[in-house]
């Protein structure tokens, strides 16, 4: 098969799960608060990945090396997460996935804190192109500017730490390891989020299953999207991603009667356009 046509089909599964942990966030918003989201999320993630590591093997791979940078990378997921499922309770989910997808411009300017990288002229546009993005999609006279915008705009730095963290990880550590972490020291954020005030909402036969969609996807998109990227050129697996936009879109509108904005769309082309050209010209350098 076609190595890209195989990225194509991980890419589709990524887009699903990713837009049904949307639709589930949403969905348990009304009984649950994030903190309890995150919980019961980290603990079917963590179910999952201990199964998974007996099943095939990888268990004694995971270890207590670089646990500093483990903690630091999964607090800032963490804070992130949370602020992502609150943005998808209370404005458009599209608008939610455009702002998130500012990530890989918040990785260009705090690459040189942290990995050392330098900004070049290509990585400093497709900045500038990102940050016209946020203000199209936040609204050009920022009426659109309200908690949601900011939450989702926010949790795409968070994200941008994370994925920092998790480059650094991936030197030395193994996948296995990073996803035990990311569920286990989640879990423990979670319960202890969620159980200060001695009050932790347990979920009923409404709820449960679509807190086990939100475990299940979130493992999975990540899943599917490390796949992609093993098997084909980023340039080809990040405008597919990009897909989520609309499809989300389409679901905002169906779901919950959303309309589709025409400056989110366009904020997102524009974010787009600036990760396309920063991920095609470092490609071409690597060759």
């Amino acid at each position: 098969m076609n190595p890209v046509f195989k990225a194509a089909i991980w890419m589709i599964g990524a887009i699903c799960s990713f837009s049904a942990m949307a639709v589930a966030g949403r969905e348990v918003s009304f009984a649950l608060d994030t903190f309890e989201i995150m919980l019961f999320r980290s603990s079917v993630g963590l179910l999952i990945v201990v199964s998974a590591s007996l099943i095939f093997g990888t268990w004694p791979q995971i270890n207590r090396q670089q646990f500093g940078l483990q903690f630091g990378r999964n607090l800032a997921h963490f804070i992130g997460q949370n602020l992502w499922f609150y943005a998808v309770t209370v404005i458009p989910l599209a608008q939610v996935f455009a702002l998130e997808f500012t990530s890989p411009i918040w990785v260009i300017l705090l690459g040189p804190l942290l990995l050392g990288e330098r900004i070049t002229l290509v990585r400093a546009i497709a900045a500038v192109m990102g940050f016209i993005g946020i203000l199209l999609v936040a609204r050009p006279d920022m009426a659109g500017l309200n908690t949601g915008v900011i939450m989702a705009a926010s949790s795409a730095i968070f994200f941008a730490f994370t994925i920092i963290f998790t480059k650094r990880l991936t030197r030395t550590q193994s996948i296995t390891c990073i996803l035990f972490y990311l569920t286990a020291l989640q879990l423990v954020f979670g319960l202890i989020t969620a159980g200060y005030d001695g009050d932790i909402a347990v979920p009923d036969a409404e709820t449960l299953p679509w807190l086990i969609l939100i475990g299940v996807a979130g493992l999975l998109g990540h899943f599917c999207i490390t796949n992609a990227l093993a098997i084909a050129p980023a340039t080809i697996v990040v405008p597919i991603d990009f897909v989520r936009l609309p499809v989300i879109a389409i679901i905002g509108w169906l779901a919950y009667g959303e309309g589709i904005d025409l400056w989110v769309i366009l904020g997102a082309l524009i974010i787009l356009a600036g990760n396309y050209l920063n991920i095609w010209v470092e490609t071409r350098r690597a060759r």
